[in-house]
């Protein structure tokens, strides 16, 4: 659920920063039938729907057949398409998708990748886990590679739609209550759905709505090509920049690709090895293989780029320049020029602007919201698998009361930034997102704390009011927690980040550190869900309380550092 709130917030900040004018009522009518609405509402159901259902509902299916909460751990690792997308981002903005000889750049996209999410749908829903484990990963892969395609194409799409009566901030709004509503029925909707018909039939309907999404795909409007600000090719601005001499760029980029070329293949590899063993092979461990490849595969997807930004950005134009270094026509050369600068140039920027911050913040990325990321793929084997709730007890509390809470967490978070500022929003976020897992713990435990808690606040003669049992409401005052702090942290996190990137940079930069934010949460799933096998819930959830510590601890570091540079100026905090 997190990550679909951060989805949101990321859509809410590519609205323009001026306030838009109140709408008279006489044209919402005029809105209702335009297309562009009704198109971007459709894409951002089409978006949230794979997600809610590949990243949650599917381990739900897993927990209920039996599949261990470690291999479900392993699977979880599908959710690295999303935070690596920005890689293959630089592809769509200039190679044309399969079909768009006739649906244009962006639906030439959109279109197929719905067509694929559909297809792997239904082959997941024809599989019987935990037999065919190794078809249903597969599926689950390609089709959260797809998920992922989509959403930068229509993240393009809807910038580039934008203009007349149709602003950015309508149409982000449309995306979002398409994506809710998508959520909604891929988590509630779904697990209502399975408690009734099965499992597999549930995954063939949610593969029969994408279709009739792709179907709406093929009859969306398509963008102007002149609504692209493309004016130049990437090569020609680094030239004029001043930039580092073509081969010292290129070297850079052929680093970079094979740093993350490397880390995908080895996570891969591992993914194949433990889903789908060789007859006769030993086991394998997803804490020994973090534990030994974790440290070099962070290496080679953040610190290897970073280096070269830095080194490019410091010595880039004192570097000898041969003379048949120019704009360069080859094919090869235009991919390369134009993922150095939708890349490395961005990365370099904001390490020039920041210096040695960047350390610190690129730590406080990779922390702040590792809690609630790391603990995502375990709720519905906990709730179903080890506490017994039922689907519809999970639905109800998870999916619907949960969204309520989360929306009233965004609302919280919004006025302390009003009234506290972005520094100490920031820091209580952190505070918050750590301090739930202790509900959780008690959850774990029988939940006696939780009862105590409803007999205090008489909430208890609440619920027994509206007949909800009392083993619903101790998981109803867990999830309201914790989606109360998520919510929070969420605005806190996601203004902080709005600061620190570039205006100029800021649809990379802004993808770049949200992709962060996923990486190390994704990577520890799998152990952790060795772990929880091994000693249990209460055990697993006093680890994410501990990790949620060091994203404390460098939130506070972060806000001293704002506060001791605001000093040395002799000017505010930003933000408070």
């Amino acid at each position: 659920m997190s990550f679909a709130a951060m989805k949101v917030f990321r859509s809410m900040t590519e609205a323009n920063s001026a306030q838009a004018a109140p709408i008279p009522s006489a044209k919402w009518t005029r809105f209702a039938r335009n297309p562009r609405l009704i198109a971007m509402l459709g894409f951002g159901a089409a978006a949230g729907l794979p997600y809610a259902l590949l990243i949650g509902t599917l381990n739900a299916w897993l927990g209920a057949a039996g599949v261990k909460v470690s291999t479900i751990g392993i699977l979880s690792w599908i959710g690295l398409a999303y935070a690596f997308k920005f890689l293959w981002a630089p592809v769509l903005a200039r190679v044309p998708g399969p079909l768009t000889f006739w649906l244009g750049q962006r639906r030439g996209w959109i279109v197929p990748c719905q067509l694929v999410i559909a297809l792997c749908l239904f082959v997941i829903s024809g599989t019987r886990p935990p037999e065919d484990l190794g078809a249903l990963a597969i599926a689950a892969v390609i089709a959260a590679f797809a998920s992922a395609t989509q959403d930068i194409a229509i993240d393009a799409w809807r910038v580039e739609i934008a203009g007349g009566d149709t602003g950015i901030d309508l149409l982000s709004t449309a995306y979002q209550f398409g994506f809710r509503l998508s959520a909604l029925i891929g988590g509630a909707g779904a697990l209502i759905l399975a408690e009734r018909q099965g499992w597999p039939f549930t995954f063939a309907g949610m593969a029969a709505i994408m279709g009739v999404a792709f179907i709406g795909a093929l009859f969306s409007p398509e963008p102007a090509a002149n609504a692209r600000t493309d004016q130049r090719a990437p090569g020609e601005i680094l030239a004029d920049a001043a930039a580092a001499p073509r081969q010292w760029r290129n070297g850079a980029v052929l680093l970079v690709a094979a740093g993350w070329g490397w880390a995908i293949s080895a996570i891969s590899g591992f993914m194949i090895k433990a889903l789908a063993p060789v007859a006769g092979a030993a086991p394998v461990s997803a804490g020994a293989f973090i534990a030994s490849m974790g440290p070099l595969i962070v290496l080679a997807t953040i610190i290897l780029p970073a280096l070269c930004a830095a080194f490019l950005g410091a010595c880039g134009g004192s570097l000898s320049r041969p003379a048949s270094d120019k704009v360069s026509a080859t094919p090869l050369q235009r991919v390369s020029d134009h993922i150095y600068y939708s890349l490395l140039t961005p990365l370099e920027e904001m390490i020039g602007r920041l210096g040695p911050a960047c350390l610190l913040i690129v730590i406080l990325v990779l922390t702040y919201r590792i809690t609630d990321s790391i603990w995502g793929p375990f709720a519905y084997p906990f709730y179903l698998g080890e506490l017994k709730y039922s689907n519809d007890e999970v639905a109800f509390a998870s999916k619907i009361f949960g969204v309520i809470m989360i929306i009233a967490g965004v609302g919280l978070g919004g006025v302390s930034l009003l009234r506290l500022g972005r520094m100490p929003s920031l820091v209580l976020g952190a505070i918050l997102a750590a301090a739930t897992n202790l509900l959780y713990i008690d959850l774990a435990r029988g939940g006696a704390g939780l009862d105590a808690f409803l007999h205090l606040l008489r909430l208890d003669v609440l619920a027994e009011g509206l007949h909800v049992s009392p083993k619903l409401a101790r998981l109803m005052v867990v999830i309201a927690g914790e989606n109360l702090a998520v919510g929070y942290a969420s605005a806190a996190y996601l203004a902080y980040l709005s600061s620190i990137v570039n205006v100029r940079f800021a649809a990379v930069q802004f993808a770049l550190l949200t992709s962060l934010t996923l990486l190390v949460g994704a990577l520890g799933r799998a152990p952790l869900g060795e772990f929880i096998e091994e000693r249990g819930y209460a055990a697993g959830f006093w680890i994410t309380f501990l990790l949620g510590g060091i994203a404390v601890a460098v939130s506070l570091a972060e806000w001293a550092r704002q506060s001791r540079n605001a000093r040395r100026s002799k000017q505010p905090v930003p933000g408070e």
